[in-house]
């Protein structure tokens, strides 16, 4: 039987909230899809959808209890056998405040999940789909779980609890995590062949609009589902995504228009994602002028961001560096100058009254997740390039990963061709028609 005191209400949002950021990874699979070349779609959504098979599979044996279990090491690490294939917890009775513990586990593994994804943003057109598999097992085991367990338990994680930095939807453990693993990544693949002579145009600029548009929608359970209940705090969170987000996009458009002469649908797309991503720590710590200020910043700093890659020489191709990294960097440390009291943290930043300390919390709580995340990837990395190897081979390159890797083709107008192959349709669709918003103007 179940206990009287369950808050049903509560355990209905939290279980929207988790569907809601399950629908933010194929959100995120258009999002990619859209912008890769056609002979390579379905390998980019492929990668995207892998990580809910692998990062799935190590959440329910091992992966919340690193997160959330037991704390074992001094706030690094929860006891990882504690939960093991969540056997503990399928009672009735396995609840804490009303709210059943499986409705907590489904939601924080959605998160897991989706900032495994974002990496694969960077990797588009040149990394082995098997090697992606295993790095993607690697990379949640050693470095988003112990993470998440520094941000998000916030009775024992050294960063939530101990240090006091406030991120109430992961803006260091997501975005900035995401980001350096994506830089890393890269780096270590090299540039895709003919990058940056060629503009590596999107294929599908309505896919990228409609991923957007799920992953905006998908976020609402991100941020106001991290309030854990349905209530002022949720609407609190929820009002700042959508004022952030907004502000974001007029941000990056003025870029765009002073720019490049045009505002572009690839740069709606991305001021999007650009102020999602810096409001996810501060959506409950700012006022809705704050949120908007953070999302303003945002959308003008990840569309010149973007362009780093280019001066700096490093391949990333959807621009996971320039928005996630960099977005998130800007809302974590905007927390200690925007934070008021009025918001459910409770805290006040240095533009109300409360000094420099937030703002040092927070800028220890970016850096040590930044430095741990880059080395920690960069062994992975080096230890899967010496061994499986990272890039496919130049023929696959060429032709297309979709056909080297799933022997597959996103398009196949072979009928209305006289029964043309699989290799010929990629011809035809390997001139894309519209120039990318990020890439365009500097490549």
């Amino acid at each position: 039987m179940t206990p009287v005191e369950l808050d049903s209400g509560n355990t209905a949002w939290i279980l929207t909230s988790a569907a809601l950021v399950l629908l933010m990874t194929p959100g995120l699979a258009l999002f990619y899809g859209g912008q890769a070349r056609s002979k390579n779609v379905l390998n980019m959504m492929m990668m995207v959808f892998g990580t809910l098979a692998t990062v799935g599979v190590l959440w329910v044996l091992f992966g919340y209890s690193v997160a959330f279990g037991t704390d074992v090491g001094a706030g690094l690490l929860g006891n990882p056998v504690e939960f093991f294939g969540l056997s503990s917890m399928l009672t009735p009775e396995a609840q804490t405040d009303g709210l059943p513990d499986l409705a907590f586990v489904a939601f924080q593994g959605m998160f897991a999940i989706l900032t495994t994804g974002l990496i694969a943003g960077a990797a588009a057109d040149r990394m082995k789909f098997n090697t992606w598999m295993v790095f993607t097992l690697l990379w949640a085991t050693l470095v988003y779980f112990p993470v998440a367990h520094w941000v998000f338990d916030l009775d024992n994680g050294w960063i939530a609890a101990g240090l006091g930095a406030l991120d109430f939807a992961g803006g260091t453990a997501v975005h900035i995590n995401a980001g350096v693993a994506a830089l890393v990544l890269c780096i270590f693949l090299g540039k895709r062949r003919g990058w940056p002579r060629e503009a590596m145009r999107p294929h599908n600029l309505t896919m990228v609009m409609l991923g957007a548009g799920m992953l905006w929608f998908g976020w609402f359970g991100f941020n106001a589902g991290s309030a854990g209940s349905a209530g002022w705090e949720a609407s609190y969170a929820f009002v700042n995504t959508i004022a952030a987000t907004a502000a974001a996009i007029v941000g990056w458009l003025i870029v765009e228009q002073i720019r490049d002469g045009k505002p572009t649908s690839l740069g709606a797309a991305s001021g999007i994602v650009a102020g999602l991503v810096a409001i996810t720590p501060a959506c409950a710590s700012v006022s809705p002028i704050g949120a908007m200020i953070i999302g303003v910043i945002a959308g003008v700093a990840c569309a010149y961001a973007v362009g780093l890659k280019f001066k700096l020489g490093f391949d990333d191709s959807f621009d996971v560096v320039g928005v996630h990294l960099v977005g998130g960097v800007i809302g974590t440390l905007m927390i200690g100058l925007l934070a008021t009291e009025v918001a459910p943290d409770g805290a006040n930043g240095l533009f109300y009254g409360g000094g420099f300390s937030q703002l040092g919390i927070q800028a220890i709580a970016a850096l040590a997740v930044i430095v741990y995340c880059a080395v920690v990837t960069a062994i992975i990395v080096g230890i899967l390039k010496a061994t499986m190897g990272l890039r496919i081979d130049d023929d696959s390159e060429a032709t297309g990963i979709d056909e080297g890797e799933h022997a597959e083709s996103g398009y196949d107008f072979s009928s209305l061709r006289g029964g043309s192959s699989l290799g010929s349709s990629h011809s035809a669709l390997s001139a894309p028609t519209q120039v990318s918003a990020t890439a365009g103007k500097e490549s």
